[in-house]
C-alpha cells in the first residue's frame, strides 16, 4: 500500500539538505514558510527554480549571472587592466559588498585540492590565462588556507612569464581583533604583509 508523503516532512527533509541546516533549524523554517503569506511560498520556490534554470556562468569571467557578459564584465567604467582572482562567486559578492575594489574579476570555481581530487583541470584556469593579454595585474584574492594558498603560488608561477604582475591581498588580523587570541599564522601574515605609514 503506497502512503502519500506528508508535504510537511517532505519540506523539512529537503531543507535539512542545505549546508549548515539541521533538522531543528529545517523544522523552523518549515514552519515559518507555512505560517507566511501565500505570495511567500511562490516567490521562493519561483526564485529556487530561476537560480537553477536562468543562471550561465559570463563566457569572460566566469561569474554566474543572467545573461552574458556579467554587468560587472559589461561595464566600461571598470578597470579591465586588473582582474582579480577569487575561488567561488561568493567571495566576488563580497568583495562587490565593500565597494572597495573597480576592476573586473575571475572566478575559479574552486581550489586546488589533491586530497579531494580536485586538479588545475577542475578550475576555470585556462579562460583565466587565455584573458590576459590586456591586464597589467591580477590580484589573487585566495583564502588564507593550505589549498587558496596552493592555489595562489600555482597561478603566479603559470602569471609571471606572462609579463603581468601579480598581487596577492593582504591577511592578517581583523580589525578591532585583539592579538591575544590571534594564532600564529595570522600573526605571521599580519608582520609579513606590513606597510610603511
Amino acid at each position: 500500500m503506497s502512503k502519500e508523503a506528508d508535504p510537511l516532512a517532505l519540506l523539512v527533509q529537503q531543507l535539512a539538505k542545505l549546508p549548515g541546516i539541521g533538522e531543528r533549524t529545517a523544522t523552523r523554517l518549515a514552519f515559518f514558510i507555512l505560517a507566511a503569506e501565500d505570495g511567500y511560498a511562490q516567490t521562493l520556490s519561483r526564485a529556487i527554480v530561476d537560480v537553477k534554470s536562468k543562471l550561465v556562468q559570463c563566457a569572460s569571467c566566469c561569474q554566474l549571472t543572467e545573461r552574458d557578459p556579467c554587468s560587472i564584465c559589461g561595464d566600461a567604467r571598470r578597470d579591465a587592466s586588473m582582474v582579480m582572482v577569487v575561488a567561488i562567486p561568493q567571495d566576488l559578492m563580497a568583495i562587490e559588498r565593500s565597494g572597495s575594489y573597480r576592476g573586473r574579476y575571475h572566478v575559479l570555481h574552486g581550489l586546488l585540492s589533491p586530497l579531494d581530487g580536485v586538479g588545475p583541470d577542475d578550475l576555470k584556469i585556462q579562460p583565466l590565462l587565455a584573458r590576459l593579454a590586456d591586464v597589467k595585474e591580477v590580484i589573487l584574492a585566495t583564502r588564507p588556507t593550505v589549498e587558496g594558498d596552493a592555489t595562489a603560488l600555482y597561478l603566479a608561477k603559470l602569471i609571471r612569464p606572462l609579463d603581468v604582475k601579480v598581487t596577492r591581498i593582504a591577511s592578517g588580523v581583523p580589525i578591532g581583533g585583539d592579538l591575544e587570541y590571534a594564532d600564529g599564522v595570522t600573526l605571521h601574515r599580519a608582520i609579513e604583509g606590513r606597510r610603511e605609514l
